[in-house]
């Protein structure tokens, strides 16, 4: 019985630590177009992209009909000639997390006919994170090509509460005081 407490104590500790880790970054979800649209053929996707800073860690949510749209990941060459035929990566599973895991710039088209022509592109500038506090960097090392790096859960998201949802101290605080109880619960087993 001790040895079972103890195995779900660490499991709980691994999964806090997680998302402690995630908090502290202060990663962002955004749901593209939102809150007024979608990947769509009706959203301004520049307009929706200048109101927002998107740093390395963050997370693109992308949100369509399946049977309509797709996310295509292009190189520059591909967005600016609306071309998908060579990708960098593609998503079709209408609710597709893309995570923005490193600096530079991101192009992503629809890749059905006409669509990116009729505006469903989008440029993302990645900027590193912002300094943690106490004035670390959490910028990441350097990631694999985007090509390497799957949607997160097979293309579906855990579902954000809003169109960008970011941590706040006081949440990093709470994960902090639960983390710091469960790893004294763990020292009561040894």
């Amino acid at each position: 019985m001790a040895a079972s407490a103890r195995a779900l104590l660490i499991v709980a500790v691994a999964a806090a630590a997680a998302v402690l880790a995630t908090t502290a970054m202060g990663a962002t979800t955004y749901t593209v177009g939102a809150p007024a649209g979608s990947w769509d053929t009706r959203t301004n996707y520049a307009q929706w992209a200048s109101a927002a800073t998107f740093r390395a860690g963050d997370r693109l949510v992308f949100r369509y009909s399946p049977a309509a749209h797709d996310v295509v990941e292009v190189t520059k060459a591909g967005y600016d000639a609306c071309s998908a035929a060579s990708p960098i990566a593609t998503f079709n599973s209408g609710d597709d997390t893309v995570p923005l895991a490193a600096v530079g710039t991101r192009y992503f088209i629809c890749g059905f006919p006409g669509h990116c022509a009729a505006g469903m592109k989008l440029t993302v500038k990645v900027e590193a994170a912002a300094a943690a506090p106490g004035g670390s960097s959490t910028t990441p090392s350097p990631s694999p090509s985007p090509a390497a790096l799957p949607p997160v859960n097979g293309g579906r998201p855990v579902t954000p509460s809003s169109s960008a949802s970011k941590s706040g101290g006081v949440v990093e605080s709470l994960v902090g005081l639960g983390v710091g109880a469960m790893a004294a619960g763990l020292m009561v087993f040894y």
